[in-house]
């Protein structure tokens, strides 16, 4: 079956070309020209992958990226932005979306996005299963459902995580990061196997999209007076273990 895309753009002539160009990638594509549209499309259509300019009349991307979450929407969102400072890309981030690409954007680029987002979806489906990794043996726990290390406990099925008995309340891409840092504890993990575990795409040398949920991840994670679990290593990329 095609994969179904919500595509929400004000602007006609980008809107229509990239409307196009989808559909002859394969894709069914719904396009809308404002956010207000692209909230009641996405409750009634349930796409696999939205597709959201920032700036557009009735409720911006960044609203309708926010509304989505906080009803638990968990579809893949991609960013389509002509802001370019690092902070409007966090902002994108912080509202919930899962990548972004900057305009004028080659449609090769956004294709490449939207394939990686949609390997993650099917990655994380609790219908295809879990992806295990070969060598995570002394991760599990004694009945094969957890995942352990380093006071967390992890039930990868049920997308649910604690540290020392209290709950976490994850996003679905903070979720797949702690489980794929959980699964190596102890193992350096660079930069680009974790854009390409996570994201199926490194991103390279500038993205910031790692950093901020590292960052995430480690307010949620770390109590006061308890050690940092998740360290950096310079230049290189990210460990979990205890200090």
């Amino acid at each position: 079956m095609p994969r179904t895309v919500l595509l929400a753009e004000d602007d006609r002539a980008i809107r229509h070309a990239l409307e196009r160009a989808l559909i002859l990638e394969g894709y069914r594509v719904t396009a809308v020209a404002d956010g207000v549209e692209a909230l009641a499309e996405a409750r009634r259509a349930r796409p696999d992958v939205l597709v959201l300019d920032v700036m557009m009349p009735g409720a911006d991307g960044l609203q309708v990226c926010r509304e989505l979450r906080a009803e638990g929407d968990p579809t893949p969102i991609l960013m389509l932005t002509a802001l370019v400072e690092t902070a409007d890309r966090i902002a994108g981030l912080d509202a919930g979306a899962d990548d972004y690409v900057v305009k004028p954007f080659d449609v090769e680029e956004v294709f490449a996005r939207l394939r990686a987002l949609l390997r993650r979806t099917d990655r994380t489906d609790p219908e295809g299963g879990d992806d295990v990794p070969e060598d995570d043996g002394d991760r599990v726990g004694t009945d094969g459902r957890y995942l352990e290390a380093a006071g967390l406990r992890m039930d990868p099925r049920a997308r649910r995580a604690w540290r020392d008995g209290y709950e976490l309340e994850l996003t679905r891409t903070e979720f797949g990061l702690l489980e794929l840092l959980v699964r190596n504890a102890g193992i350096v993990l660079d930069h680009s196997t974790i854009y390409d575990r996570i994201w199926g795409y490194d991103f390279g040398p500038g993205s910031k999209n790692l950093a901020v949920y590292v960052g995430y991840l480690r307010r949620k994670l770390d109590r006061p007076g308890a050690p940092r679990l998740i360290q950096t290593v310079r230049g290189v990329g990210y460990v979990l273990r205890e200090d």
